[in-house]
Parts: structure tokens; C-alpha cells; sequence
């Protein structure tokens, strides 16, 4: 009986875990996706342009864990990012695959001005 029991829950616990890492995320109607680059926090490159990290900005990996400016010095990620009324980068999402997949995404503020999001479905519609 008390090995039913453990095994019960542990195939309990193996269907949270893998049900917990596919929630899909959400972003906010005001994320760009761009390209960025960390050089030297806050330093960066975004769309191959001079950017800076605004203060207490956030960068959430794959696994929609918070990353440290520092430690993603040098690669190129492809991420969906907002700017503050300054025009520092202040939310990153690094994205997977699947989110990079998803088409279309505006890569500017005039292509966010001109097309409709829609929220629920996390897509975007061109005029």
C-alpha cells in the first residue's frame, strides 16, 4: 500500500512539473521584438544600435526566470522587449523557439501604432 501511495505521488509531481513548464507567457501590447546584445551592462545593442538598460530593468530567460545583465554578455538573443519613457530597455523576455515562431510581431513603434493586438491570443494583425 505505502508504495502506491509514493508512487502515486510522484507521477502526481512528474505531471505538475511538466505542466508548469509549458505555460505559455504573456506580453504586455507595448513589447517590440527586436535582437539585443549585452556588451557591457548596462551597455547594449539593440537591433545592432548603441542601447542602455534602463535601472532596475528586467530580463527573464526562456524559463521566464529572471537573468542578471551579466551574465549574458556577448551572444545575440531574439527577445521581446519594452522601453521606458526615456527610451532605456526596461523589459526583456528572451524568447524560445516557439515564441520566436510566432508571426507577426512588430519590430518598431510605428508598426505597433498601425496593427492590432489582441491580448488573449498574444497575436498581432496587420492592417
Amino acid at each position: 500500500m505505502p508504495r502506491c501511495v509514493v508512487a502515486a505521488g510522484l507521477l502526481a509531481a512528474a505531471v505538475m512539473s511538466s505542466a508548469f513548464g509549458q505555460v505559455p507567457r504573456n506580453f504586455p501590447g507595448n513589447a517590440l521584438r527586436g535582437e539585443l546584445q549585452i556588451v557591457q551592462p548596462p551597455q547594449a545593442l539593440l537591433n545592432g544600435r548603441a542601447a542602455m538598460l534602463a535601472p532596475g530593468s528586467r530580463i527573464r530567460g526562456q524559463d521566464n526566470m529572471i537573468q542578471l545583465s551579466g551574465s549574458l554578455v556577448g551572444p545575440k538573443y531574439v527577445v521581446h522587449y519594452t522601453l521606458d519613457p526615456m527610451g532605456y530597455v526596461k523589459d526583456v523576455w528572451i524568447l524560445t523557439a516557439e515564441e520566436r515562431a510566432k508571426r507577426p510581431w512588430p519590430v518598431n513603434l510605428k508598426e505597433a501604432g498601425t496593427w492590432s493586438f489582441n491580448y488573449d491570443a498574444q497575436t498581432w494583425t496587420k492592417p
